[in-house]
């Protein structure tokens, strides 16, 4: 684990049948739901969504950049990295690794927002968030 990140998890990816295309490669679209499985972790983790819920409040995402750089086969057991930026005007960054030993598969990066439901509009993360989590800005 690397502590020098503050909001920081991996966890291993499983490799289902049902990931792999007509090639026997893991279809692209496949990676983005890791990101998701990874993001959801870190959420877990430090502010679960149902807490965020309950203030109305949810992290919305923008965008997704990934660059695959090897192809996950069937039998392939990849780690997933994920640590997430916080910033005070409640926008976030996620970055992503997806590797084997030394072999990276691919790395991404999201960013969004912290999202208030009730005005649909972006909103600063709550206090302690920003204590315990913020970047350099």
């Amino acid at each position: 684990m690397d502590e020098s990140r503050k909001m920081y998890v991996e966890m291993p990816i499983v490799v289902h049948t049902y990931d792999v295309d007509y090639m026997q490669i893991i279809s692209n679209t496949v990676y983005i739901k890791w990101l998701e499985d990874m993001r959801m972790a870190i959420l877990d983790k430090y502010f679960p969504l149902t807490e965020m819920l309950k203030s109305h409040s949810s992290p919305i995402l923008g965008e997704t950049h990934i660059q695959y750089k090897h192809p996950v086969t069937f039998g392939c057991k990849p780690q997933g990295r994920c640590w997430i930026w916080l910033t005070r005007k409640g926008r976030w960054k996620a970055e992503f690794v997806i590797e084997e030993g030394d072999k990276i598969y691919a790395t991404a990066w999201q960013t969004g927002y912290y999202f208030n439901m009730e005005s649909r509009r972006p909103a600063p993360f709550p206090d302690e968030m920003i204590e315990k989590y913020l970047i350099e800005e």
